[in-house]
């Protein structure tokens, strides 16, 4: 299906291919299967051709083709790439702010390289806050590999400015259906049971399904699930 389509002609794996859209190696793992899925029967749903000045051809696949599509860049995302092709370094601030971008090894090292000198554990030791920032730059996918935190900046998520107001209006709404009933319990409600409640927006959720990985419960432990909750909670 990948070279049926003549995917290789804008997308790149392994940084092999075009450059006129974005590489895909692991784009299985940033954005999942759901996501994927809804995106290739209609792109149009998720850019706009005026706004990012490119868009995806709709390529009129069917259901079977697409499932194959997203199978083998999942089987591709799993590769021990060794980290190629390497980032591209920005060298203009026309990055979106406060996305975070920098990879999980980076992510870590500069956690790490803002304690004091002897300090042994994590950025401010003991603040969830703090420690949910490491997480929220190096989960797996990572937070904002689809969130920004720059308000208006959606993404493939939605911005996560704000998000402590908005979790305190849903979780006081009589539309909520969800079980959290404070802020933290109702942000990682949404990191571990992302379609307990949907947020408005085709680009989010297909069928009453979020497009938000549901792994992070398990992948996550309840103290890092919880920390996560902590540091959003700061963006009031």
């Amino acid at each position: 299906v990948w070279h049926k389509n003549n995917c290789i002609n804008c997308h790149t794996l392994f940084g092999e291919g075009a450059y006129y859209a974005p590489d895909l190696t692991k784009i299985a793992q940033q954005r999942g299967a759901q996501y994927l899925q809804a995106y290739m029967r209609d792109p149009s749903k998720f850019y706009n051709e005026q706004r990012h000045r490119r868009l995806m051809p709709k390529q009129d696949m069917t259901d079977a083709e697409i499932a194959d599509l997203v199978a083998f860049l999942d089987w591709v995302s799993k590769v021990d790439n060794q980290g190629w092709p390497p980032r591209p370094i920005l060298v203009t601030g026309a990055s979106i702010a406060a996305t975070g971008t920098l990879p999980p090894d980076q992510a870590a090292a500069v956690a790490k390289s803002a304690l004091p000198p002897g300090t042994k554990s994590g950025p401010a030791d003991k603040d969830p806050a703090a420690l949910g920032e490491v997480v929220f730059r190096t989960a797996t996918p990572a937070c904002n590999a689809c969130h920004s935190l720059t308000a208006g900046a959606n993404m493939a998520g939605p911005t996560l400015a704000g998000a402590a107001t908005r979790a305190q209006q849903i979780v006081t709404s009589p539309d909520y259906k969800g079980k959290a009933k404070d802020v933290e319990g109702y942000l990682s409600e949404a990191i571990t049971h992302p379609s307990a409640h949907i947020v408005p927006g085709a680009m989010y959720s297909a069928n009453g399904v979020s497009f938000m990985p549901n792994t992070y419960g398990k992948d996550l432990t309840p103290e890092q699930v919880a920390q996560l909750a902590a540091y959003l909670a700061t963006f009031k």
